[in-house]
């Protein structure tokens, strides 16, 4: 193979120059690298403290490409953090919908809050103060104090930790807070005895973190598919100069997700659908969903079951199935959609098991944010 008549410019480096050593030399090409092919993004081009801290929300578990429209709608809705504080839930779920996990915006939404009333309507602008906050953990306080900032403190995301334990051909699970914390510490060190002496003229710091992030983002890839070709570290890495790049990093497996059957309903009542709004705690927690039951209903039993429910007659329609992954649940579901056949007033008297919401079109479009859980029905709904 071509590339190993480079590895062999570099047996020296591999062989006799310890870890700490090794995370010295890999700065330089790095951040060379990252230079000439850093992607240009919106919160790259304006890393404000503002815009960083929402785009590394974002980005937890969701892709780039998919973030930035998201992220340019909710900046033009939400232009300042005091914008984003005193925002109504709803409007700020409408602008999170399809980009899942949706704690995140609750806690945008309260550190937002707590800016305003301690830090004059500006995140904070040390990591000790921003680990303090909602939704902002190591990772988060870290690229937000490097990128915005310039504090020297590493952001160790999976991407990260994937091309040091690559680079280092390190064998240690990834997925444990001691080896997550253990890295952080040794990068930590190399940054303040490289960057301590340079001053923050470009802030190095951040500029470092970007650059690990980058790497692991469009080069160092998980699954066995990194580009080493074009990898700036690919004379050093000992992963790759040992053939052991498909093996590491090691995480060990998660538990099964737990398998569940739901029935899902669309129901219309004249020109309006039914939603309902979930508790305030557990899955899916205080968003607002299409109705639905444990298990699968046949057509038959779905019409009785609404039949009986609304004493109405209804009439019903087999939709296409759908599938959603939650981190540990896996949701299979069939659908229907059902009209009801009745007077909204008489349901409103009918139905006190749940306080219904009687959704316009344009109250879908523009108000209730459904979960991507629905998403294999959004189209029904239009």
């Amino acid at each position: 193979m071509e590339l190993y008549k480079d590895l062999q410019l570099y047996e020296g480096i591999n062989s006799q120059y310890t870890y700490e050593e090794r995370l010295h030399m890999m700065i330089e090409p790095l951040m060379n690298w990252y230079e000439k092919n850093r992607r240009k993004l919106p919160w790259r081009e304006n890393p404000e403290p503002y815009w960083v801290w929402v785009s590394e929300i974002m980005l937890q578990q969701t892709r780039v490409e998919a973030v930035k429209p998201y992220f340019m709608r909710f900046m033009q809705n939400f232009p300042t953090i005091h914008d984003l504080a005193i925002t109504e839930d709803d409007l700020l779920m409408k602008m999170w919908e399809g980009l899942g996990y949706y704690s995140r915006a609750r806690n945008l939404k309260k550190t937002a809050q707590i800016c305003v009333e301690k830090y004059n309507s500006t995140l904070p602008n040390t990591y000790e103060e921003l680990i303090k906050l909602p939704g902002i953990g190591n990772y988060t306080a870290g690229a937000i104090a490097s990128i915005a900032y310039g504090e020297i403190v590493p952001a160790v995301d999976g991407n990260v930790l994937r091309v040091i334990s690559r680079l280092e051909e390190q064998t240690d699970d990834i997925g444990k807070q001691s080896v997550k914390r253990q890295m952080e510490t040794d990068l930590k060190a190399v940054m303040e005895d490289v960057f301590g002496k340079l001053g923050n003229d470009k802030n190095y710091p951040g500029i470092l973190n970007q650059a690990l992030m980058e790497l692991g983002a469009c080069v160092c890839l998980p699954n066995g598919e990194p580009k080493c070709v074009v990898c700036p570290w690919k004379g050093i890495c000992l992963a790759l100069k040992n053939n052991r790049i498909n093996e590491i990093p090691v995480k060990a497996k998660k538990k099964p997700r737990r398998m569940e059957q739901r029935t899902v309903f669309i129901l219309r009542l004249g020109e309006w659908t039914l939603l309902r709004k979930r508790p305030e705690s557990g899955l899916l927690a205080g968003l607002y969903e299409l109705p639905g039951v444990d298990g699968h209903l046949s057509e038959k039993e779905a019409a009785e079951y609404w039949k009986e429910k609304f004493s109405c007659p209804v009439k019903i329609e087999t939709l296409p199935d759908g599938k959603h992954i939650f981190s540990h649940i896996e949701w299979h579901m069939k659908a229907y959609e059902v009209v009801l056949e009745m007077d909204k007033n008489n349901l409103m008297m009918r139905e006190t098991e749940h306080s219904w919401i009687l959704a316009s079109k344009e109250d879908l479009k523009s108000t209730y944010a459904l979960p991507s859980a629905f998403k294999a029905w959004k189209k029904y709904l239009k």
